[in-house]
């Protein structure tokens, strides 16, 4: 994976390059940081560096801890129970006011994002499902006409694309997501707030199962490296 930047947004995509490596796996729970690897990687200064780690510990994807430096956070089963439980309440209200006043704008922009959705999940693209989806929701959010509601969800969208993540790691989740999305839509665009809402409470919480299953995956896998380590170190 490239990292390197142009010096013309230093701070802006070294963000966001990290930010990806963090929700795409390639730094991974509980993995420290080491900012002189990190200076080569992304061809950043220190400062820079820094500044950037600053804004991806405020989205609680890492944590910076004195005298030992940075690392990807974990984020734990119980939190993520925590956002989902969160994300119903956000995202139906969200749905059930954009269905009360549909917007010709706001469902060409929903239409848009789930062509791209589709798209992104026939081509086994985990960047382009995350974005396509953001932008979904983003769509809902404006159409919601409630800025509380989208400032609350903006600063959980990190964590919440990092649930994405794992809970659409599986193929079929994937495509039952495009198929809820898309339920979602259509109670808007027929202007239907209590049918918006609760699409909305049925995709968020098979998004929770499924993520579920995910985190219960990473643990057994946990489990057998550390058995394994154990019986090399018997052996040895």
């Amino acid at each position: 994976m490239k990292l390197a930047v142009e010096p013309r947004t230093v701070l802006t995509l070294a963000v966001e390059n990290l930010r990806r490596a963090i929700l795409e796996g390639v730094f991974t729970p509980g993995q420290r940081l080491v900012e002189a690897d990190l200076m080569a990687r992304l061809r950043i200064s220190r400062p820079s560096l820094r500044e950037a780690l600053r804004t991806l510990e405020a989205e609680r994807l890492i944590v910076i801890t004195p005298n030992r430096g940075p690392s990807v956070a974990i984020l734990s089963w119980e939190t993520a129970q925590q956002i989902y439980k969160v994300r119903a309440l956000l995202e139906g209200e969200a749905a059930a006011l954009c269905a009360a006043r549909p917007d010709k704008g706001v469902l060409e922009r929903m239409e848009t994002a789930l062509k791209a959705f589709a798209s992104a999940v026939k081509a086994i693209d985990p960047a382009g499902r995350i974005k396509s989806t953001s932008d979904f929701y983003e769509a809902i959010q404006t159409g919601s006409d409630n800025q509380i509601i989208e400032e609350l969800l903006q600063g959980l969208l990190s964590r919440i694309n990092y649930l994405r993540t794992r809970s659409m790691a599986n193929g079929q989740r994937a495509r039952e997501s495009l198929k809820e999305m898309t339920a979602i839509r259509d109670a808007i665009r027929a202007g239907k707030p209590d049918a918006a809402r609760a699409a909305s409470h049925i995709h968020i919480e098979n998004a929770s199962k499924a993520a579920e299953l995910a985190f219960a995956a990473a643990a057994n896998d946990k489990s057998v490296e550390r058995s394994r380590r154990d019986v090399s170190a018997i052996a040895e």
